[in-house]
């Protein structure tokens, strides 16, 4: 007996992008059928839920965590993750290897960063948003791509983060250092960290 299709999106999480649900024997006009019916919703472009599910607690992320799965939070995305911002971003931070093509969505908008070999690579870390897998910088890895980005996001909120990183977070001076060294701002990290501590 085939499964019934929302018991095929039960079994992945209540989640699928159109090319998944195609892989496991839900066709397009079943995905349009469930939709019309209120049995799934359209998250995003190719992406659909569960009506039954509770409701997304970051729906930016998701989205962006479905549709992209290589592409890594950061900036200020990624300091309101951690909630080491007073900030709220207007569109999703999102860091691509510097080769890769560039993403673009209709909605969350999106500011697309490339960054090159380590850079890119350094400080991953893969949260679990309402079942699924998302990347975000580690926080000491976002501060030091703030402090390279100072000019784009702004001296302020650089130094606003290193505040309440200190005062929020496990002041974590090793990595702090590692990372500005990955990401060259090393010189013009180390006076604030030396006041910070």
């Amino acid at each position: 007996m085939q499964k019934k299709p929302e018991d095929i999106f039960r079994s992945c999480g209540g989640q699928l992008r159109m090319s998944e649900a195609i892989e496991r024997g839900i066709s397009r006009y079943m995905l349009y059928a469930l939709r019309d019916k209120g049995v799934i919703e359209q998250v995003s472009r190719g992406v659909y839920r569960l009506v039954e599910l509770p409701p997304i607690s970051n729906p930016d992320l998701v989205t962006v965590g479905l549709r992209f799965p290589n592409a890594v939070i950061c900036l200020v995305s990624a300091l309101a993750y951690h909630e080491i911002t007073t900030q709220i971003p207007h569109s999703v931070s999102v860091a691509v290897p510097r080769e890769s093509r560039q993403p673009s969505l209709d909605y969350p908008p999106l500011s697309v960063h490339r960054f090159s070999g380590l850079a890119f690579r350094a400080g991953i870390e893969e949260h679990q948003i309402d079942g699924v897998p998302v990347k975000i910088y580690s926080p000491e890895k976002t501060l030091s791509d703030c402090f390279k980005f100072r000019n784009k996001i702004g001296m302020d909120v650089v130094l606003e983060a290193l505040k309440l990183y200190k005062a929020r977070k496990q002041f974590n001076l090793e990595a702090l250092l590692k990372y500005a060294k990955v990401c060259r701002v090393e010189k013009v990290m180390h006076p604030y960290l030396e006041a910070s501590i």
